[in-house]
């Protein structure tokens, strides 16, 4: 039976204006994503340090690290919708079963993905380049942070439910903790100092485990210590598939979608090693320099989720069109302003990469392409969340599949078939155009089928 609890005060997320809440919400996010993307760029700034060969091995193992974090994240976003939206309904019951069974579910997955990188990463590797010194780096990079993975799934699950109540800041905390640790660790393994032995590539994935570690612990104690909304126990725990179904149902389309983006890497890194294995370290970089601009979007949106969702459960349609809106103006704004920086400086950002002269002839029009899909990706992030939020993560998974396999690597094949690698970097923006007429379509029909009818009993 549920309990059906009145908190004494509504959460904010019901009560604040929307502008002031979403601002105050997303801005801690996006300082901490920022310092995601910051370490993700160090990360590949050291190790480019070492070799072109060793940027290689890590764009080659990006894939499957990716598709870790894709796992860990997807059944985030299923805990925080659910979780969020149980806040709204004062559901203590059903908020304190999210956040249990989230938690199994989270372990569960990291224990496969352990197995998975000690035993697949060689031949993961080995499918995508016969080079023996790129293949001895890049499996052992995936061996340590695939293989001592339970850490990222903690860090990520405690993160978001510090999100779901609406504590952003305390989210923050848990994330830059790690990121900082992490950009502190990489030179020091890397090159051996203090005291430590260079251990190359292998440092770079020790930084980065020890990294999660530290933001998994810090995350934890702020959500033992400041998230009172919560009550996580696992006395006497069983699998309720009541609870776990809901989760799924919005964090498999969530997984799925970051899956694909695996899947579309590793394709890409194939085709591209058909020209030559500098195409390949382009790529990587290009994948670091893009979430500097991607992740203050997805700041953004880890913000607005719960915001939707608890508004979704309390029954206000005014302030879930309001966080929309918001939203999506952010989010455009945001990707404007990387589409100018990519079109005006693209050597600057190559030159971070110690880049070769081959590599900045590659690169430079690589990124210029590329960055034409920002024009449209803002529009297609925060609309694609909002399927997430409102329950219908199948939406955003349909979005993701077209526009990813069925535009996007097709047409990377086809073009290169015309042998002249920078047709392939048109992909992106052809891909791009395809998410938005896909997106704004469903939206019509998200706001015919749920916001327009709430307006209408309200």
């Amino acid at each position: 039976m549920n309990e059906q609890t009145t908190p004494k005060a509504e959460n904010r997320m019901g009560t604040e204006p929307v502008n002031r809440l979403l601002l105050n919400m997303a801005l801690p996010m996006m300082l901490s994503m920022m310092m995601q993307a910051l370490y993700n760029v160090v990360d590949s700034i050291f190790v480019a340090k070492i070799s072109e060969d060793a940027l290689t091995a890590v764009s080659l193992g990006f894939p499957m690290q990716n598709l870790m974090i894709a796992f860990a994240v997807g059944l985030g976003v299923g805990v925080n919708a659910l979780l969020s939206r149980s806040l709204g309904e004062h559901d203590q019951h059903m908020v304190d079963q999210s956040a249990r069974q989230g938690l199994f579910l989270e372990l569960c997955t990291a224990v496969v993905f352990m197995f998975i990188g000690v035993f697949a990463s060689g031949a993961f590797v080995r499918s995508q380049t016969s080079s023996a010194p790129i293949i001895q780096d890049a499996v052992t990079y995936l061996r340590i942070c695939i293989g001592i993975c339970p850490f990222c799934f903690t860090a990520i699950y405690f993160e978001r439910l510090l999100q779901a109540t609406g504590r952003t800041k305390l989210s923050m905390i848990g994330q830059m903790t790690g990121a900082i640790v992490n950009i502190i660790m990489d030179p020091i393994l890397i090159f051996g100092l203090l005291g430590f032995p260079a251990m190359g590539v292998a440092g770079a994935a020790a930084a980065t485990v020890f990294g999660q570690f530290c933001g998994a612990m810090t995350a934890m104690f702020l959500h033992f210590r400041k998230n009172p909304e919560i009550h996580l126990t696992l006395r006497g725990f069983r699998p309720v598939g009541r609870v776990i179904g809901p989760i799924l149902e919005v964090g498999v389309p969530s997984i799925i979608m970051a899956s694909i983006g695996s899947l579309m890497t590793y394709c890409m890194n194939r085709i591209l090693n058909g020209f030559t294995s500098t195409a390949v370290a382009v790529f990587g970089v290009y994948f670091k320099l893009q979430s500097f601009i991607f992740m203050p979007v997805f700041g953004l949106n880890n913000a607005m989720v719960p915001i939707i969702a608890y508004n979704y459960g309390a029954r206000r349609p005014d302030r879930m069109r309001q966080t929309i809106r918001l939203s999506i103006t952010f989010a455009v704004s945001i990707m404007l302003v990387g589409f100018a920086l990519m079109q005006l400086i693209p050597q600057v950002f190559l030159g971070l990469f110690d880049a070769s002269p081959d590599m900045l002839a590659i690169g430079v029009p690589a990124l210029r392409t590329i960055s034409i899909s920002f024009i449209f990706a803002g529009f297609c992030v925060v609309t694609s969340s909002t399927f997430q939020a409102l329950g219908k993560g199948t939406y955003s998974m349909f979005v993701s599949i077209a526009r990813q396999l069925l535009v996007l690597i097709p047409s990377a094949w086809l073009l290169s078939r015309t042998g002249v690698l920078n047709a392939v970097w048109w992909s992106f923006p052809i891909a791009e155009l395809m998410g938005v007429a896909t997106c704004t379509l469903f939206f019509l029909h998200i706001n015919k089928t749920i916001i327009r009818p709430m307006e209408q009993q309200a």
